[in-house]
């Protein structure tokens, strides 16, 4: 719940209220995103807000999500897309390209890390795209860095004409802090269409002779990165919501004298500030989350430690893991970390007993053909006891994997995995002529990511495949499973037989929804 207060004042607010309250006062115009965690929630509340002078949309895709912004920052709209982790993947093609063209009002992407991979297909670390894209990114640590890095993003996103991303964690989506509000006036900024007199290769020059000096100087003159002097012996680095936690562990007596650069804003990377605080101490740790995006920037030093010397776990840290670091600084390496987390030491997530479409993957299990799977619940009916899909690579990515496969196999797709791109699979396996079964669940929901509901595809579906069944799913029971899985088991058989693409719709209703 988002409180009242509009007072520009110091009030105490969590990471989301910081979020929402920044781009409030930035006086944004258009919201986009995708759903997935750990940014669903912060996007829902956006949507329920729109009363507050700006659009906000939920997309299939984050592509068009960030096609979409571009477009609005172009005729002066200043814009925000949210995604999960992986959803940067998906965006970073118009996010390359549009460093370089150049934008008009201000477009931040805010991504969302999936820091314990609690529901994600990985751990990926979203830092890394400040460096690929040659874009300025934030790391806030707490609500009142949200709230500044966003203010500050947008402005930055003006004067340097590229888009600039935030980073979030969960942790500090929970956080509470104290947040100074303040109203920031609408944009004027413009696009420039004089970038078009420019060659590719002049638009990449122009951009490290104009831009990438702004960015260079708002990380080593900012705010929001904080350093802390000690007496010279360890230093620490360290980045977000993990800022936090370093505090509190220096702020035992025994580690008092530890030297501390907390970072906000960590990208263009900031090698000055960091190479004097080298030069200061003796040993150096980082502390990060997810992978050692600051510690491979340094590690050559030679007096760092971090993930890369097993100091530090890879993924999410606790308070409990910096101790630890600090306590065995003086060793060159350690292997505390190298338990692999399993389902069963993890506990099991499973398919839901009375999901519809639960007689389907039984009767996948019995069939001896590889099946691609796709992020979704399909997934959750890859490991035991069910293990009736074989792969699992990406959102979308089943109809292409099963075309790839030696022999003939079976591509399980959901319906808003089949908008978000695997349809491009589709219209491929058809051109391609492709021997491939696909299964299209359609629930009409996103039910693994909060039930946001999925356009419907199929009149383009049975446009594209002539061989096209509609099969209704009854409500799932115990007594008629079986039956309904025989008949599941006998229509794959026959399509299996066939040569060519065919597809299978099973319509059932989530039963979370």
């Amino acid at each position: 719940m988002i409180p009242d207060d509009t007072a520009q004042d110091i009030s105490e607010f969590t990471g989301v209220e910081a979020l929402f309250y920044s781009l409030i006062d930035s006086r944004i115009k258009l919201v986009t995103g995708v759903a997935g965690y750990p940014t669903t929630a912060f996007m829902e509340l956006l949507l329920n807000h729109k009363c507050e002078g700006y659009k906000a949309f939920w997309m299939t895709n984050e592509k068009a999500a960030l096609e979409k912004a571009l477009g609005a920052s172009v005729t002066g709209q200043r814009s925000v897309v949210v995604v999960k982790h992986v959803g940067m993947n998906v965006l970073s093609d118009p996010l390359m390209t549009s460093v370089y063209h150049t934008i008009g009002a201000g477009v931040v992407i805010i991504a969302g890390d999936d820091t314990g991979a609690r529901a994600s297909q990985n751990e990926q670390d979203s830092r890394f795209y400040g460096s690929i894209a040659e874009v300025a990114l934030f790391d806030p640590a707490t609500p009142r860095g949200a709230y500044d890095s966003i203010i500050n993003a947008f402005n930055l996103s003006e004067q340097a004409k590229v888009p600039v991303i935030i980073r979030i964690t969960d942790r500090l989506l929970d956080s509470k802090g104290p947040v100074t509000r303040g109203q920031q006036n609408e944009t004027t900024a413009v696009f420039d269409r004089a970038i078009w007199k420019l060659t590719t290769k002049g638009k990449h020059q122009r951009f490290h002779r104009e831009s990438m000096p702004l960015l260079k100087i708002e990380v080593q003159s900012t705010s929001l990165n904080r350093l802390e002097s000690g007496n010279g012996k360890i230093g620490i680095i360290s980045s977000g919501y993990l800022s936090v936690l370093v505090d509190k562990v220096l702020s035992e007596a025994k580690w008092a004298g530890c030297s501390h650069l907390a970072l906000q804003m960590i990208a263009p990377f900031p090698f000055d500030k960091i190479r004097q605080l080298i030069s200061a101490c003796g040993t150096m740790l980082v502390v990060e989350e997810t992978e050692p995006y600051i510690e491979s920037h340094i590690a050559v030093t030679g007096k760092v430690k971090g993930k890369m010397t097993g100091h530090i776990p890879y993924g999410q840290v606790e308070a409990g893991h910096i101790i630890y670091a600090l306590d065995h600084l003086d060793e060159s390496r350690i292997d505390t970390y190298t338990e692999v987390q399993t389902i069963k030491s993890r506990g099991s997530r499973p398919l839901c007993q009375d999901c519809p479409f639960m007689p389907f993957y039984k009767c996948l299990a019995k069939i001896d053909v590889m099946v691609a799977g796709d992020m979704g619940c399909s997934i959750r009916a890859a490991p035991e006891p069910l293990q009736a899909v074989d792969t699992g690579f990406a959102l979308g990515s089943a109809i292409s994997t099963a075309c790839g496969f030696k022999d003939q196999g079976i591509a399980v797709i959901g319906d808003f995995a089949l908008a978000h791109s695997g349809i491009v699979g589709l219209i491929n396996a058809v051109d391609s002529e492709d021997d491939v079964v696909i299964v299209i669940l359609q629930n009409s929901v996103a039910a693994m990511t909060g039930g946001q509901e999925a356009p419907d595809l199929m009149p383009a579906v049975k446009a594209l495949v002539q061989d096209t069944t509609i099969v209704e799913m009854p409500v799932y029971t115990a007594d008629t499973s079986s039956v309904i899985e025989m008949q599941m088991q006998d229509l794959l058989g026959s399509k299996l037989a066939q040569k060519g693409v065919s597809v299978i719709y099973l319509l059932g209703r989530c039963t979370k929804k």
